[in-house]
């Protein structure tokens, strides 16, 4: 069985997230994103789809954006972010 997560980010280009995943093996079946920067946002769910939801945490928590954002976060802190939020809501 397959549950969806949609996550709003903060401090960012993209404007929504939506996480899709197995709550029994917290594994991600696939990621996409509105806004932010289209390959790049392609690339991440590309490169998440089939990991666990931890790894995924582990790997992509604290990036800051190097771009003309400010503050310390990026898309990929932000997913990470998702992520918490995804768990405390399957806890």
């Amino acid at each position: 069985m397959e549950k969806t997560f949609v996550y709003k980010p903060q401090n960012v280009c993209s404007r929504e997230m939506e996480i899709v995943y197995d709550p029994e093996t917290m594994t991600i079946l696939s990621y996409k994103t509105v806004g932010g920067c289209p390959g790049n946002i392609y690339g991440i769910g590309q490169l998440v789809k089939g990991m666990k939801i931890d790894e995924v945490i582990a790997r992509l928590e604290g990036i800051p954006c190097r771009g003309s954002r400010t503050g310390n976060t990026s898309c990929p802190d932000q997913l990470s972010k998702a992520l918490h939020a995804l768990k405390a809501q399957e806890a």
